[in-house]
Formats: C-alpha cells, sequence, structure tokens
C-alpha cells in the first residue's frame, strides 16, 4: 500500500480524492480535540483504500477541504467505513451539516459477528490481523504543530488496519448472512437528528427524579441556557454548571439571584454576576412540560412487580444463552428495559417483536413469557428447550406402565 507525506495542499488532496472517489470503500478515522473546549477541534483526517493511504491537515494554511467533503457526505457509490465512528461523524455534520453515507461501522458489525459488545480497536486488529498496535503516540496532542513522523505513521495505521480488515468483517458477515441484521444500525449510526445540536432538547440529557411538569419545565429551560452559554463561550458545558447542579436547582429553584451562592457546585460570585442574573432568567421564563412532552412512565421496579421482575430476570437469562448459541452480542438482539416491557405485558413497538430480531430471539423470548419454553442443563451448559419436547422426550424415554413425568404445571 502505498503511504502518502501529510497533505497540505490543496492539489495534493484533489488528487488523492479524484482517486479514492473510484474505490468501492474508503476507511476513515479523525484526531481530535475537545477536552477544553464545546466543539471538537479537528486536527487531522486519515483516508485509504486497498492500494493508498494518507493523513490530511486541516490546519493547513489554504487548505480547500471541499473535494473530500464531497467523498464523504455525497459520494453515494463510496461506501465510507469507521471504527467506532460516532464521533468522527459528529465532526463531519458540524462541518457540513451532513453525515457521511453509505456508512459502514466495525465495531457495530462485529456485534453480529460475535459476543464483542464494544470491541476498541486494538483488540479488534490484534484478533483479525495478529498483531499489537503501538498505542505510544495515542495521547498526542494533535493541535499542535509540526506533527512528527510517529505521530502521523501512527494515525495512519488506523486506516491502513482497517482497510485490511473491513473485506474479512465483510465476508464473515456474508458468510453467516446477518449483514441484514445491521441496516437500520448503520443508518441509525448516519441519521443526522443524532449529531443535530438542539439546546431545547438538552434537558433528556440529564438524570432527574420524577415527572413533576413543573419542575422538568425548569430543568429544559436552564439545560438549554447552560448550552447556549457552553456554545458563545466554546467551553465544555460541565464548566458552566454540571447536570446534578441543573437537576438540583430545577428541583429547588432559588427564590433570588442571592441564593445561588447557596447552591452546590456554584461559585459565590453567582449571587451577583452576569452569568447568575441570566441564569435567573432563565428559571423564570421556565414554564410546565406539557404532557406530550414528558418522559413515558415505564414499567420500572416496583411498577414491574416481584413477579414481573423475576420474568425479566428469567428473559436476560435466555439473552444470555441465545447470545451465546448463535455468537452475537446480547446487546444487539434486545435492550434490557426492551425486556422489562416484555415481561410488563408489552408487546406492540418493540423492536426483539420484529424483522430478524424476532426470529433470532424475539420469538423465544415470548415462548418463554408464555411458559412454553423451558431451561435445561445438558453436558454442564444450560440450553432452552420447549416444554412440548420435554414432554415428548419423557413420555418416550418412560417404559409401559411407568408414571409420566411430572411437569411444573402438575
Amino acid at each position: 500500500m502505498k503511504i502518502h507525506p501529510l497533505i497540505t495542499t490543496s492539489e495534493a488532496l484533489a488528487d488523492l480524492c479524484a482517486r479514492l472517489a473510484k474505490a468501492d470503500f474508503v476507511t476513515v478515522d479523525t484526531e481530535f480535540m475537545r477536552e477544553s473546549t464545546y466543539w471538537p477541534e479537528l486536527c487531522l483526517i486519515q483516508v485509504a483504500d486497498t492500494e493508498e493511504a494518507a493523513a490530511i491537515d486541516p490546519k493547513a494554511d489554504g487548505l480547500d477541504m471541499l473535494p473530500l467533503l464531497d467523498l464523504l457526505v455525497d459520494n453515494e457509490d463510496v461506501l465510507k467505513v469507521f471504527h467506532a465512528g460516532g464521533q468522527d461523524v459528529e465532526i463531519i455534520f458540524n462541518i457540513t451539516g451532513q453525515t457521511p453515507h453509505p456508512i459502514f461501522d466495525t465495531q457495530i458489525a462485529m456485534m453480529a459477528i460475535s459476543q464483542s459488545e464494544q470491541i476498541g480497536y486494538s483488540s479488534m486488529v490484534e484478533s483479525w490481523l495478529g498483531f499489537v498496535v503501538d498505542k505510544g503516540a495515542r495521547f498526542t496532542d494533535w493541535s499542535r504543530r509540526p506533527l512528527d513522523k510517529r505521530q502521523i505513521e501512527y494515525a495512519i495505521n488506523d486506516v491502513t488496519h482497517l482497510s485490511k480488515i473491513f473485506p474479512m468483517i465483510l465476508k464473515r458477515l456474508m458468510k453467516t448472512g446477518r449483514g441484514e441484521w445491521l441496516d437500520a444500525e448503520m443508518e441509525k449510526l448516519a441519521d443526522p437528528e443524532n449529531y443535530r445540536n438542539d439546546p431545547s432538547l438538552a434537558w433528556q440529557r440529564i438524570k432527574a427524579a420524577g415527572r413533576n411538569p413543573a419542575m422538568l419545565g425548569r430543568l429544559k429551560a436552564i439545560a438549554a441556557w447552560r448550552e447556549v452559554e457552553a456554545q458563545d463561550k466554546n467551553i465544555p458545558r460541565g464548566r458552566i454548571a454540571r447536570d446534578e447542579t441543573l437537576a438540583d436547582i430545577a428541583a429547588h429553584p432559588p427564590k433570588q439571584q442571592a441564593d445561588l451562592a447557596k447552591v452546590r457546585g456554584l461559585s459565590a460570585g453567582w449571587r451577583d454576576n452576569e452569568i447568575g442574573r441570566r441564569l435567573m432568567a432563565a428559571l423564570d421564563g421556565a414554564k410546565p412540560l406539557g404532557d406530550e412532552e414528558l418522559p413515558p412512565r415505564t414499567p420500572r421496579g416496583a411498577p414491574l412487580g416481584k413477579e414481573g421482575a423475576l420474568v425479566a430476570d428469567l428473559l436476560k437469562l435466555l439473552l444470555k444463552i441465545r447470545s451465546r448459541e448463535i455468537d452475537v452480542a446480547s446487546r444487539l438482539l434486545a435492550r434490557s428495559d426492551e425486556l422489562e416491557l416484555l415481561a410488563a405485558g408489552v408487546r406492540k413497538d418493540l423492536p426483539i417483536l420484529e424483522s430478524w430480531r424476532f426470529d433470532a430471539f424475539g420469538h423465544d423470548a415470548l415462548d418463554l413469557v408464555e411458559g412454553k419454553l423451558a431451561f435445561a442443563v445438558v453436558n454442564g451448559k444450560l440450553k432452552m428447550t420447549h416444554v412440548d419436547d420435554v414432554v415428548e422426550t419423557a413420555e418416550i424415554a418412560e417404559p409401559d406402565g411407568a408414571p409420566a413425568a411430572v411437569t411444573d404445571d402438575e
């Protein structure tokens, strides 16, 4: 594979992208810094196909990034391959307002052909290529210039290794027939709504007890206020105020600005400074959430009931058994909250009761809830067996005149 020197000119980038536009796929990775900023600072982009690889310096003076961005977001003929690409996609969305498409994520794909929930890049390389990745430049300050040879080589290796692994994963997916399992997951990764930063929705990321409309209305208002403050100052939202501080203020709102000095997590200066005034203004303008905005009631904890909780536990055990049997990550088959809903009697709008998930797991999950499935130990391993099969086997094994096997129903 040809490895190019660091690309810093518009001409070299345009030539590279013209060649990559003819490839079936390109592997993509980015290096960025976001520890001290709200918006991630893009510092390097690496791309490769099966023939060549390069790192591009977006900080280079006068560099026209348009050919690369066109390749990533507008060229529908080239598949863009990432590993754990959520943050990479977010950066591209922040720049263009679009996401790469079509898209493939090898971390997600590994869930369909192994029990790995979130396999790391280094572990994946070791598993597929048989060597250990050099992590020496892992904590590089990618914003500093110039980048040395070792840093650039480390960054490019991320996409060269990926360009070798992706066809191997694809071959395995084709062999298992599980490629279609991933279609919806990849489209979800490419959905622009996942990366659109709407301050009015920021409150939904904050854990708050209860469904009180007035309290949640205050939380919505001050979470949006914090988001705008952080964006304007380009600092992490936690530098303005932590989530738990906002939740506390929403639950126990101060009556006047001077009371902010008593709030844990805020400095005494908030009692009379401008940011404190803006926070109080956000609180004063808060309105209770309407019914359509309130988080849905879910059958967790006490509402699920003791018996329902036991059924949910059995479903989780069934999920572990099935994921082991077919060698797939359990999280790809079902989430814990889905199992709790199923145990509580919900049958509509559950992914596990639709499409391939129903065939792979949902059908058996329903049978377990309805008493048609049992657990058995076979050769020291826990297996799941349909009750009718157990009864039939027992009846065949019994000699004439002997009593029939006793089941739980008798």
